[in-house]
């Protein structure tokens, strides 16, 4: 069965150490909450606000052994008044995951982006 994952999160500077460290927290939350072996991971796509153009989020989804799927970072489309310094992620797995109870993860300042997932 394969499932897609969203989440999303900010930072505070465009820097890559924050880029990294906010991807990092984001996907390891995802991969604890829905208890995702690595390798069921088939892709990640990454979106990154305009704003932030100092690091690709991907290069911290290596760092942390997502190392056989396929990663992609593009930019976010801009719509005026949206979130700023927002790192957004869409991660495909395939395995024992059910659409319907997956866990989505919006941290930090993104948790406004989806607030009918909030307990």
């Amino acid at each position: 069965m394969t499932a897609s994952i969203r989440g999303a999160i900010t930072v505070e500077e465009n820097n890559k150490e924050q880029i990294y460290a906010a991807t990092t927290e984001m996907m390891n939350e995802i991969i604890g909450a829905n208890n995702i072996n690595i390798d069921d991971i088939v892709s990640v796509v990454f979106t990154a606000t305009n704003d932030l153009d100092k690091a690709y989020p991907a290069v911290a989804a290596r760092q942390i052994g997502i190392t056989r799927a396929a990663l992609m970072c593009v930019q976010e489309m801009y719509v005026e008044g949206s979130l700023r310094k927002c790192i957004r992620v869409m991660v495909t797995v395939e395995g024992d995951y059910d659409r319907k109870t997956v866990k989505h993860a919006y941290l930090r300042g993104a948790v406004g982006l989806r607030p009918d997932l909030k307990k």
